[in-house]
């Protein structure tokens, strides 16, 4: 794995716990930071409500330096 995709993927962790989305959880496995694990909690008021998604996100080892809107989670404020 490249040494900036393991930066990244901690940047994006620690920015992760220090300010989480509302309804948002996620954090790599203990051995390995290109796995993830994730919930997403179903928004309040909608088809989705009291629903619990269990997500497993694994990154290649190039994970980009700047991800893609349709993937950020952090700036989503729907959730």
């Amino acid at each position: 794995m490249s040494t900036a995709a393991r930066r990244r993927l901690m940047r994006d962790f620690k920015r992760l716990q220090e300010d989480p989305p509302a309804g948002v959880s996620g954090a790599p496995t203990d051995n390995n930071i290109l796995l993830w694990n994730a919930v997403i909690f179903g928004p309040a008021d909608t088809p989705f409500e009291d629903g619990t998604f269990k997500l497993t996100i694994e990154f290649t080892g190039i994970y980009k330096s700047r991800v893609s809107r349709s993937l950020n989670l952090w700036n989503h404020k729907m959730l």
